[in-house]
This record gives C-alpha cells, sequence and structure tokens, in this order.
C-alpha cells in the first residue's frame, strides 16, 4: 500500500487511472484532500463564500491535494453549499485537474434519476475527475428536511436509503432488467449515449450503518470524523471487517472528514476556530446564523454548559502552528489507519481558511506545480 502511494511530484493530485486511490505527496503518508461547507462569515456574503471556494480549488489543485468535496447543507445561513452540483460544476470550469466531488449529496433528499442526471453531466463536463459522495441524513433539521421531501415523516427516505442508493447505481450504469418499470428510462448523459465513464460511488457516514454498506458493497467509505470522532475508529472497523471487494475496489479505503486550521501563530489559529465552534453552537441550540467574527466569539459570554460544549466541540479541531497540525494530523492518521485525510477548516474568515490550507502544504512539502 505504501509504495502503492509513491507518486512523483509532478503528479498533482493524481494515482494514475484509480477513480478512488490517490498519492501521497512530500512527507504527507497519505493524500490530503479538501472539504468544503461554502462558509459565510458575519459581513460577508455568499457570493463572496464562493470566490473562496474557486481560491481554495485553485490553490488546491497547484500543491497537490488530491480531491475538493463539497456538502450539502440546507436553512444554514453559516454556509451556501446547498447545491453541490452547481458549486462542483463552477469549481470544474477553474481547475483542470483536481478530482471534484459531493461530501456529500444526501439521497433521501432527491430522486436518484435526478442525482444521475445531475452527475453524468458534470462527468461529461470535467471526465474523470467526478466523486459522487452519498449520505442518508437530510443535511438539516427535521422541518426543513420535511420541506425537501414533501413529506412529515422524518424517517423517510433514510430507511429505504439501500434500495435508493441501488436505483442509482441501475441509473448510472443504464442496466435496469428488462421488465423493470424504469427498463426504458435513461439517465443521460450517461451510458446510453456511448461508452462512457461514470462518477465512483462513496458512501458517508457518522455512524456503522454506512459503514457496514460501504463494506458489504465494495465501495469506499467517507467518516465525519469532524463531527463523531467518537465513533472513528469502531466505524472504521467495522468497514474493514465488512469489506468485500467490488470491480471498484479491490480492498478497503476510507477517509476521514478532519476539523484542521493551521495559522501563523497559535493564537490567532484559536481566535479562528472558536468563531467555528460559536456558530455550532448556536446551530445546535435552534439559534443557526453566519459564522461570528473573532471579536464576537473572544467577547461572547459563554455559560458553564457552553463553555464545556465548546471546549469539547475544540478538542476535536487540530489547530495551531503549521507543524502543531502536521503533528495532530500524523497522530490522527497513525490511530485511525486512515488512507486519506480531508481538512475542513468552518471559521469567519475566509482569508484564513486558504491561508490554512497553504500552510499545511508547506508543512508536508507538497509540490508547488501550475
Amino acid at each position: 500500500m505504501d509504495d502503492a502511494r509513491q507518486d512523483t511530484p509532478g503528479d498533482a493530485g493524481h494515482h494514475g487511472n484509480h477513480p478512488v486511490r490517490g498519492a501521497a505527496h512530500g512527507s504527507a503518508g497519505v493524500p490530503l484532500s479538501v472539504l468544503d461547507l461554502v462558509t459565510v462569515g458575519a459581513g460577508r456574503t455568499a457570493a463572496d463564500a464562493l470566490r473562496t471556494s474557486v481560491a481554495i480549488a485553485r490553490l488546491a489543485e497547484s500543491r497537490g491535494y488530491h480531491r475538493h468535496w463539497v456538502a450539502e447543507h440546507h436553512s444554514m445561513p453559516g454556509v451556501a453549499s446547498s447545491s453541490p452540483a452547481v458549486i462542483l460544476a463552477h469549481l470544474a470550469a477553474h481547475t483542470e485537474r483536481i478530482r471534484l466531488g459531493s461530501g456529500g449529496v444526501m439521497l433521501p433528499n432527491h430522486a436518484p434519476l435526478v442525482i444521475a442526471e445531475q452527475f453524468g453531466t458534470l462527468e461529461a463536463l470535467a471526465p474523470g475527475r467526478i466523486d459522487l459522495g452519498l449520505g442518508r441524513a437530510p443535511g438539516t433539521d427535521g422541518a426543513t428536511a420535511a420541506a425537501l421531501r414533501r413529506t412529515a415523516r422524518a424517517g423517510e427516505g433514510a430507511e429505504d436509503f439501500p434500495q435508493q442508493l441501488a436505483e442509482l447505481t441501475r441509473f448510472l450504469d443504464d442496466d435496469f432488467p428488462d421488465g423493470h418499470p424504469y427498463a426504458r428510462i435513461h439517465a443521460v448523459p450517461g451510458p446510453v449515449q456511448g461508452p462512457a465513464a461514470r462518477p465512483p460511488v462513496w458512501l458517508l457516514g457518522s455512524s456503522g450503518f454506512s459503514a457496514r454498506l460501504a463494506g458489504a458493497l465494495g465501495l469506499p467509505f467517507a467518516f465525519a470524523h469532524h463531527f463523531s470522532a467518537r465513533n472513528t475508529v469502531p466505524a472504521l472497523e467495522l468497514y474493514r471487517s465488512s469489506f468485500r471487494p467490488s470491480a471498484l475496489l479491490d480492498a478497503p479505503y476510507a477517509l476521514i472528514g478532519v476539523a484542521a486550521l493551521a495559522a501563523d501563530d497559535e493564537r490567532e489559529a484559536r481566535r479562528q476556530v472558536l468563531t467555528g465552534a460559536l456558530s455550532m453552537l448556536r446551530l445546535r441550540t435552534g439559534r443557526p446564523g453566519l459564522i461570528p467574527t473573532p471579536e464576537e466569539a473572544e467577547s461572547y459570554a459563554f455559560t458553564a454548559v457552553e463553555r464545556e460544549f465548546v471546549d469539547d466541540w475544540l478538542a476535536t479541531i487540530v489547530h495551531g502552528t503549521p507543524d502543531a497540525v502536521r503533528t495532530g494530523l500524523d497522530e490522527l492518521r497513525g490511530r485511525t489507519g486512515a488512507d486519506e485525510l480531508m481538512l475542513t477548516s468552518n471559521v469567519h474568515s475566509g482569508a484564513a481558511r486558504l491561508r490554512s490550507y497553504e500552510l499545511v502544504a508547506d508543512a508536508y512539502g507538497l509540490p508547488v506545480t501550475g
């Protein structure tokens, strides 16, 4: 496995032609990637956040990050990533090599045919660069999920996830059997128009359900360590023990999402991550809003219960100087055995996010390419 991950510095972000496995660069033991929520800080706009996402994707491509994923969220003022397919098309137009994908699309929110068509279109726009990561949570609160799914049953859709996944896969492969009600329905762009690759499917999760399903189907698995750290090791162990080889993978491949922020000094890193922690506190207590400024976060009067939540949240974020972040990421990789680390930095400042990805790249000696 270690030999397979080695690559030449000039090959920014690709490992041969494999649709899943990436290449490590510099002194990083595994590929590094980006998870983007298109965060919107107080005093900023969604347009500002989307411009930052383009800048991050272009930086990531030029520094050997393997992929840039966008996560689906709804009715959250502090994020602007409600439409991953639209954002990915925009990012594809501003990049050339880096893999782009959903981290993820929430399958129960959409008809499988719609997702197959959207990602077939993305694959046609950026051949060989698109990943289709799927989750079964709504990516929002229950009321918004009901509005998205046009049903008051909060669990409806998530319960049918394996069936929906099978249907989506059939549309992507254009291989419904004769006699099936959808046998004459084709997702376009897609195979019906001629031989073409299709995006590899990933399963995302923060518990054991998707881990077991991804393993049974031989799919790559992405675990949300950044908000479910206690479940990371058990979920990865379940994925590996459940894994059965498939046409896509002959061995398990698991990445983990990691909240990480590097800054030029420790105090600035702490100031920035506190903005994200306060934003999460407000979200969890029914007060979602734009991500507050560092000044607002530092002056906020936390109650004892709120301080405990924030301290626990900050403990899961790898943050500090570049050397400290590298050490923390290496420790996490060693503890989990993750095949790839996907870094997310949900803080107020877009400039701080961009600087963080640059500093992490420098800390690992990732190549600078054109």
